[in-house]
C-alpha cells in the first residue's frame, strides 16, 4: 500500500488536476486522502456530496447542495494560497451533463498552474468520450494483509476482545480480497451474536464473499461435493494436481516458490474436465468460481472490458478460489473482426492478468478442442501445465465403470470384462450412461442388475469418437506433438474377475 500511497502524492504533486480512483470503497477513499493531505501539508482535504454540499472548509459548508456546478465554480475561484484535495461524491452521475463535462475540461487547464485537485471515486464507470484525455485513473487494490491485520486488531481491541495470533492470522488470511467495510460489517456480525471475534467467524467471511458473488453477472458460485475418488483414471493428472495443492502454502513460500496459476485442461466432450474443475475446489477447500465467458462480452463499448476488470477483482476477493473457466476455446477462438476487436482486447486483459498475477486464485481452463484456440493463450506463463484428457484406456474403463456400479449398486459385484471390451472409444460420460441405461433396463423389469444389460446398453449407444472421429483425431494428433501431457498413466492391468 506504500506503493500507492507514492503514487498518490506524486499525482498531487504534480498538479493533476483530474483523478479518478476507480474504487466503491467511498469511505477508505476519503480516509486515504486525509491521510494524503496530512502528509502534503498545508494542502487540504474537503468532501462535497448532492445532499450536503461542501463539507470541511470553514465557513463554506454546505455550500453547492444539490449545485454540482456550484462546486466547481468555488474552487475555480480559489486561491493558491488554499491548496485543496476536492473529492466530489457520485460526481461521475453528472459527467454526461453538457455543462458539467464542459467545465471539467476548463478546470483542468486552469488547475495544472494552480495545487489543487479533483478527485472522482466510482467503481465500474465508463467516462463520457470529451474526459478521456483530462482523467488521471488511478485504480485502488482491495486491502492487503498488513491493512487487514491492523484493522481486525483495532475492531477487537475496541470492543475489549483480544485476538490471539493464530487466530489473528486465520482471520487475516479468510478477509483477503473483501473491502474494508465488508470486514467491519462480519466484525460487528460477530460482536452483536458473541460479543468477541473467533475462528467461528470464518464461515460468516465465506458468507461475505459468496453474496459478493451473487452481484456478479458473470461469475457463479459453484457448491460442489466431487472428488477425486469420483473419477475414475487420469492418474498424471491427478499426481501433479497434488503437487500444486502443496505449492499454497507458507512452507512452499519460504522454500521460494511461487503461487500455482493454473491447468489447461483440453479433450473431448465427456472425458471429466469439469468434473476435475470441481473435484480440485473441493479437495484443496477452495471456494469454485464458474466464469461464464459469453456474458463478458456486453453491448455497450467498454462495457465487456469494465466487466473482465470487475470479474477479475470478485475472483481476486474470493482468493485462496479456483477458477473455471468452462469451454474457452469457445469464448475467446472467434473472429475478432466480427466484434470491432472486443474478444481480443478482453482476451488481452485475462491474459495480462494471469502472467501477472500474485494472487491465490487458480485458473481451470477447459476445451473441447484446439483449433479455435489462440496461439497466445498456449504460450507457457499463462497457465503452469496443459494436459490431454483422452479417451479413456482399457484399465480406466473398468475403473469408471466399477466406479459408476458402485455408486449406485453398492452391492453389486459384476463382472466386466467384456463390457470393458465392447465400450472402447466410449468416454466416460458415455460410461456413465451405458450404466444408467442398463438400470433402467433391469428396473423396468423389475429384478437386480446383470451384465447383459450392461452389453446390450453398450451396444445401443453411439459414441462420439464413431460420430465426431475426424476431430477427435486432429486433438490427438496436436497433443502427440508434446504440445500437451497425457493425463493417464497405464498402470498395468487393473482388471479382475
Amino acid at each position: 500500500m506504500k506503493d500507492w500511497n507514492d503514487h498518490l502524492d506524486l499525482l498531487i504533486r504534480a498538479s493533476t488536476p483530474l483523478l479518478w480512483i476507480r474504487s466503491g470503497e467511498e469511505e477508505r477513499v476519503e480516509a486515504l486522502l486525509k491521510q494524503a493531505a496530512n502528509r502534503l501539508h498545508p494542502r487540504r482535504f474537503a468532501s462535497w456530496d448532492f445532499i450536503e454540499g461542501l463539507k470541511g472548509v470553514l465557513n463554506e459548508d454546505g455550500l453547492g447542495a444539490r449545485q454540482p456546478m456550484a462546486v466547481l465554480q468555488w474552487l475555480q475561484k480559489l486561491e493558491k494560497s488554499n491548496p485543496t484535495i476536492l473529492l466530489v461524491k457520485d460526481f461521475y452521475r453528472f459527467c454526461d451533463d453538457p455543462g458539467i463535462s464542459r467545465m471539467l475540461r476548463n478546470l483542468s487547464e486552469q488547475l495544472r498552474h494552480q495545487p489543487h485537485t479533483i478527485v472522482l471515486c466510482s467503481g465500474p464507470w465508463t467516462p463520457p468520450a470529451d474526459l478521456d484525455d483530462v482523467l488521471t485513473i488511478l485504480d485502488l487494490p482491495l486491502p492487503q494483509e498488513p491493512e487487514l491485520r491492523k484493522l481486525l486488531e483495532s475492531i477487537s481491541s475496541a470492543s475489549d476482545s483480544d485476538l490471539d495470533n493464530d487466530v489473528l492470522e486465520e482471520l487475516t488470511h479468510a478477509c483477503s480480497g473483501l473491502s474494508e467495510i465488508r470486514v467491519r460489517q462480519v466484525a460487528a456480525r460477530a460482536l452483536a451474536q458473541r460479543g468477541k471475534m473467533g475462528r467461528e467467524d470464518l464461515a460468516e467471511v465465506l458468507e461475505e464473499k459468496r453474496q459478493a458473488i451473487a452481484r456478479s453477472e458473470v461469475l457463479e458460485y459453484c457448491v460442489t461435493n466431487a472428488t477425486p475418488a469420483d473419477i475414475g483414471g487420469l492418474d498424471a493428472l491427478k499426481n501433479w494436481l497434488d503437487q500444486r495443492h502443496q505449492a499454497f502454502s507458507d512452507e512452499a513460500r519460504r522454500f521460494g516458490l511461487p503461487l500455482p496459476r493454473g491447468v489447461l485442461l483440453v479433450g473431448p466432450q465427456g472425458t471429466g474436465k469439469s468434473l476435475t474443475a470441481k473435484a480440485i475446489a473441493h479437495s484443496w477447500s477452495m471456494p469454485l468460481l464458474r466464469l461464464d465467458v459469453g456474458r463478458l462480452f456486453a453491448g455497450l463499448v467498454g462495457a465487456s472490458e469494465a466487466r473482465t476488470r470487475e470479474t477479475i477483482q470478485r475472483a481476486e476477493a474470493m482468493a485462496p478460489c479456483v477458477l473455471w473457466i468452462d469451454e474457452i476455446d469457445k469464448g475467446f477462438g472467434g473472429d475478432a473482426r466480427s466484434d470491432g476487436g472486443t474478444s481480443q482486447r478482453v482476451l488481452a486483459n485475462v491474459l495480462t492478468w494471469m502472467a501477472e498475477k500474485t494472487s491465490a486464485v487458480f485458473v481451470v481452463a477447459t476445451a473441447n478442442g484446439v483449433e479455435r484456440l489462440p496461439g497466445e493463450l498456449l504460450r507457457k506463463g499463462r497457465f503452469d501445465e496443459i494436459f490431454m484428457l483422452d479417451l479413456p484406456t482399457l484399465e480406466e474403463r473398468f475403473s469408471i465403470l466399477q466406479l459408476h456400479i458402485k455408486q449406485r449398486r453398492p452391492n453389486s459385484n459384476l463382472p466386466l470384462q467384456v463390457v470393458v471390451d465392447r465400450t472402447e472409444g466410449f468416454s466416460g460420460a458415455e460410461l456413465e450412461q451405458t450404466v444408467i441405461e442398463a438400470m433402467h433396463l433391469a428396473f423396468a423389469e423389475r429384478r437386480e442388475l446383470e451384465e447383459t444389460d450392461l452389453i446390450l446398453a453398450a451396444t445401443q449407444l453411439v459414441p462420439l469418437s464413431r460420430t465426431a472421429r475426424e476431430q477427435l483425431e486432429l486433438l490427438k494428433e496436436w497433443a502427440a506433438t508434446g504440445r500437451a501431457r497425457p493425463a493417464s498413466i497405464l498402470l498395468g492391468n487393473l482388471m479382475k474377475p
